[in-house]
């Protein structure tokens, strides 16, 4: 960690990062010569599967993305094997900015989000990244207890038949309020703007509306149902271009959403440690079962 350093500096502070799921995050502040300071940041993944393939995708896109307009991380130093830390790791430039889940402000920040996205997805990389991965099947839907059965019934069907044809977008592919940095201007959120956009390791080629869905899926979860339906609407107001069928969208949409099925305890930890502690596993199962819904009531 410390070649990578200027001559003269040295780590003054530590300080771990809440609200991931798969690394560990830590803000190092640096001295500097001048007897200023400096922050970087630490991505390690410890006894995660495929670290060494997430971070050097997460490089690749951090590469890319300098000089694109997009506020990223710039790449200080990658160590994906662990040849010099103890675990695999990214070391990054700090972003200023925080992430802002509380629902306090929302109407402002997700045409924010939008048209972020929107400008993600018009990035036309000279090398693509690698196909999308889908992250669930028709056989590994998680049916939430007391769920509407008929409802889950037709959205597992939905994604049982083959992806919808599509034009292929630079994907993000874990967009979300989680993986946004906003500078919000005391007293008013409506002043909020988007100081940077984190997580770049599932960089993938693919639907925009895959991107799409996933924020809505969060948003659902987040803020209620509604801003789930709301998010794609923001969307295209903001330019972005989605599937022409309304089946289409469906797709991506329920694939994006049944995903959540498998993983709603892992989801609404990080959230509740950020201070939403009224998400608990149950509430969220609760709004996804209510957003399920509200996608297969949208297409009848």
């Amino acid at each position: 960690m410390s070649r990578h350093l200027e001559v003269g500096e040295r780590i003054v502070r530590t300080e771990a990062l809440h609200g991931g799921i798969t690394a560990e995050m830590r803000r190092l502040t640096i001295g500097t010569r001048d007897g200023g300071t400096r922050d970087l940041v630490l991505r390690t993944f410890v006894n995660v599967e495929h670290a060494e393939d997430w971070l050097n995708r997460e490089a690749c896109a951090l590469t890319l993305l300098t000089g694109t307009g997009v506020p990223a991380p710039g790449l200080v130093a990658l160590d994906p094997t662990a040849a010099h830390c103890e675990y695999p790791s990214l070391l990054m430039t700090h972003l200023a900015g925080r992430t802002v889940l509380d629902d306090e402000g929302l109407e402002a920040r997700v045409p924010l989000l939008a048209r972020q996205l929107v400008a993600i997805h018009a990035l036309r990389p000279a090398e693509r990244p690698r196909k999308y991965e889908a992250s669930t099947t028709a056989d590994t839907v998680v049916v939430p207890k007391g769920a509407d059965a008929a409802a889950w019934a037709a959205a597992t069907d939905v994604i049982r038949k083959s992806a919808p044809p599509y034009e292929g977008r630079f994907l993000h592919r874990d967009f979300h309020p989680g993986n946004v940095l906003f500078d919000v201007p005391p007293p008013s959120p409506a002043g909020a703007r988007i100081t940077g956009v984190v997580d770049w390791a599932a960089t993938s080629w693919g639907p925009a509306d895959l991107d799409v869905a996933h924020c809505s899926t969060n948003l659902a979860l987040l803020h209620g149902p509604a801003w789930g339906l709301r998010f794609a609407e923001a969307y295209e107001e903001a330019g972005g271009v989605l599937a022409a069928a309304a089946s289409e969208r469906l797709y991506w949409q329920v694939r994006d959403g049944l995903a959540f099925s498998e993983e709603v305890q892992q989801v609404a930890q990080p959230w509740r440690e950020a201070g939403r502690t009224e998400l608990t596993t149950r509430a969220v199962e609760e709004r996804l079962d209510a957003y399920v819904t509200a996608l297969m009531d949208a297409l009848g």
